[in-house]
């Protein structure tokens, strides 16, 4: 019997789901998604992979991006109790190389290579220059990263940007913050551009005004907001694709984001024809005197789904060589 083909194993975990993929001779040939709390650690979540769809395969690397900061080669997720260590799933499955990165990292990599079908243009369509491509999610937490062009190559550069404070623009917003204080004490970035957040600025928006509201998940919210059939939840939205935008703007005047900006994470891409006509770029552009400089910069959401895949395809076919291209969109 021929043994298989040499084969990668790409994984892309977060605090709700751990997607696998092989990549075999630079193409993704298998893939599943898992929910991590169906299993105790990542090495139980690759094996039942490994021993299932990918079950042909023997990969011997690995290339692992997951949902927090590395430290010391290895990530302590943020929002889950996983532990990804890349020297325990190089023993307990018998490879030899395994790399582990922040799943932001991944995505960043992924930007020059996004095709037009690949994203949803939110604001009128201008063409993008060379420079600076921030990314940023809305998930079950808030990630961002930014791809940079240096003089001879690129880096990416991956930070918690997630956990800076949320800031309000008018007075409704004002009280709206003081009421996720008492919820949050720290009401960060990710404690409303989340999964999470969208709950917590559904009740926080409903006690502001002394109404009694159903408990409801972010996919009800969103239903529910899409629908027309609940104030609280409209207005939940309305103010999450506000605060979205004003946090976008202020990432890309940070990172001087002349080459995009470019939302990704679960939660932007269930509603693009609402943040289109929300206030997103409007808040995205208001900026006083720097508006002119934001009103050149496009972004857009990105709806490929699995965008970090291509991140760690071009990774794991390079040797993490940066590419010299630009994103054609």
């Amino acid at each position: 019997m021929a043994a298989p083909p040499e084969s990668v194993l790409l994984a892309d975990i977060d605090a709700t789901n751990a997607r696998f993929a092989l990549l075999v001779r630079s193409e993704v040939a298998v893939s599943e998604t898992y929910a991590v709390a169906d299993h105790a650690s990542p090495v139980d979540a690759m094996r039942a992979f490994l021993t299932g769809p990918a079950s042909s395969h023997r990969p011997q690397r690995a290339l692992i991006a997951a949902a927090g900061p590395v430290h010391a080669g290895r990530v302590t997720l943020t929002n889950a109790a996983w532990v990804v260590d890349p020297n325990r799933i190089a023993k307990a499955l018998d490879m030899q190389d395994v790399r582990v990165l922040n799943d932001f990292e991944a995505l960043g990599w992924s930007l020059p290579a996004l095709q037009p079908d690949d994203l949803v243009t939110v604001g009128t369509p201008r063409g993008g220059e060379r420079g600076t491509m921030a990314v940023l999610g809305p998930g079950t937490g808030f990630g961002l990263a930014a791809l940079a062009y240096g003089l001879q190559e690129q880096i990416v550069l991956v930070t918690e940007g997630g956990h800076a404070t949320l800031s309000s623009e008018n007075r409704r917003e004002d009280a709206v913050i003081l009421a996720l204080r008492h919820q949050l004490h720290h009401v960060s970035v990710e404690g409303v551009l989340s999964g999470p957040g969208l709950v917590d600025l559904y009740h926080a928006i409903a006690k502001t005004d002394g109404k009694s509201v159903p408990g409801r998940d972010n996919s009800e919210i969103i239903e529910r907001a899409l629908a027309g059939d609940c104030e609280v939840s409209r207005e939940t939205l309305d103010l999450f694709c506000a605060f979205l935008g004003s946090a976008a703007g202020n990432i890309a005047l940070s990172l001087g984001a002349s080459g995009g900006v470019f939302i990704a994470g679960g939660i932007a891409p269930r509603f693009t024809d609402f943040l289109r006509r929300s206030s997103f770029r409007e808040r995205f552009e208001a900026k006083a005197k720097m508006s002119a400089y934001l009103a050149r910069i496009p972004t857009a959401v990105i709806v490929h789904p699995r965008p970090a895949f291509i991140g760690l395809t071009y990774l794991a076919t390079t040797s993490g060589r940066p590419p010299r291209g630009q994103s054609s969109w």
